[in-house]
């Protein structure tokens, strides 16, 4: 036919029609990564997916963390290409999905040095300062409403899944991945859960955050020596109801270096003493809640801020940030096994780069490749690990 000879004839538009992208893709994680791609896959390509958790949409770190964006803090560094083009789309998200929705607001960012006096300065001190005004020995503006911006992640992630269920059906199963299923060819053909259940896919997706490290087992004892190492560290923090909205993130420098993000509803979210990072063994929303972790931060609120430092918090909550052993995340296909992928090991900006990674893997799941962000630099060859 006539149809025939037309691709026969013209390679790059028989590449081009034939061109198969991944249609069964199972996302391992409901945290921002996992997510965000579900997202982009529904609202840039009209794809649904399925996410697997062992506990729901967010129930870790995307739902505990404090949310704070900046958009230039990584420039010069393997990740500031993905940051920048990050900020970007959460101001786009917000216009999308509602700023009000998901709690996005553009702020200010100030660094604080704190001295040891138990005493309230005065003056040029306190110049540029919001609220932070218990023994400050001076400060620095950090950035303001053209760089910096916060979101809530549990409402982000809320938002972003109602939109890909409603759109275009993407599925949420509970439960944890026992392995992946591969055909003869090696790639791979479903998703093998705990309790038995297969799932069919063409395409896994590993983001688990600090758990994506136990992910190491489900594509075999080659794949799982290509893998780095994926650990947590932990961090807790409280949520403080400030007496009025506050309008200045602050990054202290002393008694613990506390780092405060005020948030549109009133609440002061302050975190700090983090933990060395480890292999995480702990369940996701499981965390343990360290009491003499939470007083050091109750302690530095009342060293940081007259305002806060008497007002007890309403929620403590502790929670584990994915690193990898060179900081840079890993973002990129699997070597050795057609149709897996790994999105995580995003450290303290997991939130703030959510929706390029999102963006991006799902891009490559779709086309084969980015528009946007250079994911060479993620790699698991990357010249950078």
């Amino acid at each position: 036919s006539s149809c025939v000879f037309l691709l026969e004839h013209h390679p790059l538009l028989f590449q081009s029609i034939t061109m198969v992208a991944y249609s069964k893709i199972v996302i391992a994680g409901g945290g921002i990564i996992g997510n965000s791609i579900s997202y982009y896959l529904a609202k840039r390509h009209s794809i649904s997916c399925i996410i697997i958790d062992p506990v729901g949409i967010a129930p870790a770190a995307s739902s505990k963390a404090g949310g704070f964006l900046a958009r230039d803090w990584s420039d010069g560094s393997p990740v500031g290409e993905l940051q920048r083009r990050s900020f970007d789309l959460h101001a786009e998200q917000a216009r999308d999905l509602g700023e009000s929705v998901i709690d996005y607001r553009r702020l200010e960012a100030a660094a604080v040095a704190l001295g040891e006096r138990g005493s309230k300065p005065s003056g040029k001190k306190l110049e540029g300062i919001e609220w932070a005004d218990m023994n400050v020995r001076g400060g620095r503006k950090l950035g303001g409403t053209n760089t910096i911006a916060q979101v809530h992640p549990k409402k982000l992630c809320n938002a972003m899944w109602e939109y890909s269920q409603q759109s275009v059906g993407s599925k949420l199963v509970v439960g944890k991945v026992a392995g992946a299923v591969l055909d003869d060819d090696g790639s791979i053909c479903g998703v093998k859960l705990e309790d038995g259940t297969t799932l069919e896919a063409d395409a896994l997706v590993v983001a688990c955050g600090p758990w994506t490290d136990s992910s190491r087992s489900w594509f075999g004892s080659k794949v799982g020596e290509i893998m780095p190492r994926i650990l947590g560290i932990k961090y807790h923090s409280i949520l403080i109801p400030s007496p009025r909205v506050l309008n200045q993130a602050v990054f202290f420098s002393g008694h613990g270096d506390p780092e405060v993000y005020p948030r549109p509803d009133g609440d002061a979210y302050i975190t700090g003493f983090p933990d060395p990072s480890m292999i995480v063994n702990e369940s996701p929303g499981m965390e343990e809640v360290r009491a003499e972790v939470v007083d050091k931060l109750i302690d530095a609120t009342k060293k940081t801020s007259s305002e806060l430092g008497d007002i007890p918090p309403h929620t403590q909550q502790s929670c584990y940030l994915p690193t990898t052993s060179d900081g840079i995340p890993i973002i990129g296909e699997l070597p050795e096994v057609k149709g897996a992928f790994v999105a995580a090991g995003h450290g303290c900006w997991g939130i703030l780069n959510g929706p390029a990674t999102g963006e991006s893997v799902a891009e490559l799941l779709v086309k084969g490749e980015t528009t946007h962000v250079d994911l060479k630099v993620f790699g698991f060859d990357s010249t950078y690990r």
